[in-house]
């Protein structure tokens, strides 16, 4: 799979300031599993609750994206992208909303849970959301680790193979990559999430970085789940 994205990309949108785009942001990929209950008005009641539980937070937490992953992966039903600048707003949302009806009806299969800062091997390059860049329609998200031996290596060898690594993904302008650091905090590395408005183009460009020498030193890169982003209230009903 893509190696994470910390490489230089063109910004297929205008770019903020550098002195007003944030350093650091906490973010999360909650990806739920539906318990099958939803008759007559109850989708509309858990999705009713569910938003007022995150309105709530309006200011200190942002949606960037609610996913419906229908029809496109299996084992979850709709993923929540969070992002905001403490891990204890993650938690006081999630208790609040489990003790809604969305908690009743709806599991924690997976939470990818990291930290958002600009690359160590380019201090211009982030994550997409860090920038302030608009989301797109479909997002791939995956937890990724690197062999060891990768950390053994130089960093100026690191870097280049990074940079080799950039230009090649910078042949597809339009996707946006956003990788977290999760060292420490969770089973994985890093978090990577790819955006685009087709799904196709992110094969396209996964497929090409498989030529990348950096590929030699990934050590997991699965389970990949693609969903497809709408207004929050039509992805929980539609999956209650």
């Amino acid at each position: 799979m893509v190696q994470h994205a910390e490489r230089p990309t063109t910004s297929p949108s205008p770019r903020p300031a550098a002195d007003a785009v944030p350093r650091t942001a906490f973010t999360a990929f909650w990806l739920l599993q539906s318990n099958r209950m939803g008759r007559g008005d109850y989708p509309a009641k858990v999705a009713g609750e569910a938003v007022a539980a995150i309105e709530a937070y309006a200011g200190e937490i942002e949606v960037r994206g609610a996913y419906s992953t229908a029809g496109l992966s299996a084992g979850v039903d709709i993923i929540l992208w969070i992002v905001g600048e403490s891990a204890d707003l993650f938690r006081k949302l999630a208790t609040d909303l489990q003790q809604t009806e969305f908690g009743r009806a709806f599991t924690f299969k997976h939470i990818y849970l990291g930290v958002a800062s600009m690359s160590q091997y380019d201090p211009d390059h982030g994550p997409a959301f860090l920038k302030g860049i608009a989301a797109k329609r479909y997002l791939s998200v995956y937890p990724f680790v690197k062999t060891p031996h990768w950390y053994l290596l130089p960093f100026e060898e690191r870097r280049d193979l990074m940079i080799e690594h950039g230009r090649m993904g910078n042949e597809f302008p339009s996707i946006l990559t956003n990788t977290v650091n999760s060292f420490g905090i969770a089973d994985q590395e890093f978090i990577v999430a790819l955006e685009d408005d087709d799904p196709g183009t992110i094969v396209k460009m996964v497929q090409r970085l498989r030529a990348a020498k950096v590929r030699e030193y990934t050590a997991i890169d699965t389970p990949i789940f693609l969903g497809e982003k709408l207004p929050l209230d039509e992805v929980i009903r539609g999956a209650v």
